[in-house]
């Protein structure tokens, strides 16, 4: 690896060998397990010895506002994701603008209303942040980071690691919305237009879950990369092997079509409000309503389950409509750019 490319950012192996090669050998391997939030040991000085989940993210998407969000909704949702899907009761965030200069106050009004009104959804407070201001051509127009802090139980630890055969695998809705949305809005699509990105915070989804399945295994929203990679994640932190059914997995018939036309995998593609668990399985009925009954949620379905791994390794594989079994691979290179 000589130069960064626009691939080491896709969500896919390009992008866990820039992880595990570049920053985990700098600043070290925190608490090793590789999920999507830092979880601290529990806090003598935190209620019940509570634990703090922390996580932290960067927004660049092109266009800014697409079907269903804007830059700003994308910044906040996303963050607050990360913590929640830890387990955690998200309380606050932080957030960072980088802006260049001759960049529109209005464009900016709106982005903050917009990201004002996504914390609202959430319940939780935007307490802090900072502002720089680049010269015109030092960055896209603008940047956005936001950091989320919350608390959880002591005895919650939600992670990939834990996944165990028989588990089953629930997907919170349809497939693709966010990145085949961003995509049309980009390129154009005009067959693609009256896609909506699904933009959303899940925290309210994931404590209704927790409250019926306590013994969930482990919660992750599958943005960059798409489903793909967050299975393959599981599998490898867990050594298990995944097997999911396609014909169960929930897609859109229009991000169906457009992934067809432009040879992409819908497994690849980015989401930006749904929501994988991974449950046992005498929870898993009860993790499926508790999904459906959120406005977020209404097409959740049980996917898949995990099993025992082979000689072949901690694998993710699909049962096609046709009956026959595939590898689910990450994405290797550059797909869909810009979009979270």
């Amino acid at each position: 690896m000589d130069r960064i490319l626009m691939a080491h950012g896709s969500g896919g192996s390009m992008m866990h060998e820039l992880i595990e090669h570049i920053f985990l050998e700098a600043f070290g391997h925190g608490d090793g397990r590789g999920d999507d939030a830092f979880v601290s040991e529990p806090l003598s000085s935190c209620p019940e010895g509570m634990r703090v989940v922390l996580s932290t993210d960067s927004f660049v998407v092109t266009p800014r506002f697409f079907p269903g969000g804007d830059i700003g909704r994308l910044a906040v949702c996303g963050t607050v994701n990360d913590v929640a899907t830890s387990g955690a009761d998200v309380r606050y965030l932080s957030c960072g603008f980088v802006i260049e200069e001759g960049f529109e106050v209005d464009e900016l009004l709106r982005i903050c209303a917009s990201m004002a009104q996504a914390a609202i959804e959430a319940g939780v407070e935007i307490v802090t942040g900072d502002t720089k201001v680049v010269e015109r051509g030092g960055c896209d127009g603008l940047y956005i980071n936001t950091t989320g802090v919350g608390l959880a139980p002591a005895n919650r630890l939600l992670s990939g690691t834990s996944c165990k055969p028989g588990d089953a695998v629930l997907l919170s809705g349809t497939l693709g919305d966010h990145g085949i949305a961003v995509l049309s809005q980009r390129e154009g699509l005009g067959f693609a237009t009256d896609v909506v990105s699904d933009c959303a915070p899940l925290n309210r989804m994931v404590a209704a879950v927790l409250e019926v399945a306590p013994g969930t295994r482990c919660f992750r929203d599958p943005t960059r990369g798409g489903i793909a990679s967050t299975l393959n994640e599981f599998a490898r932190q867990s050594g298990m092997a995944i097997e999911i059914d396609e014909q169960a997995v929930p897609v859109d018939e229009r991000v169906h079509a457009c992934c067809d036309m432009l040879g992409y995998d819908v497994f690849q593609v980015a989401n930006e409000g749904k929501l994988v668990a991974v449950v046992p399985p005498d929870e898993a009925d009860a993790a499926l309503s508790a999904m459906r009954e959120d406005e977020h949620g209404r097409k959740a379905a049980v996917i898949g389950t995990v099993a025992e791994t082979s000689i072949a390794g901690p694998l993710v594989t699909v049962r096609t409509h046709l009956g026959a079994t595939r590898i689910m691979d990450v994405l290797a290179g550059e797909q869909l750019p810009r979009i979270c």
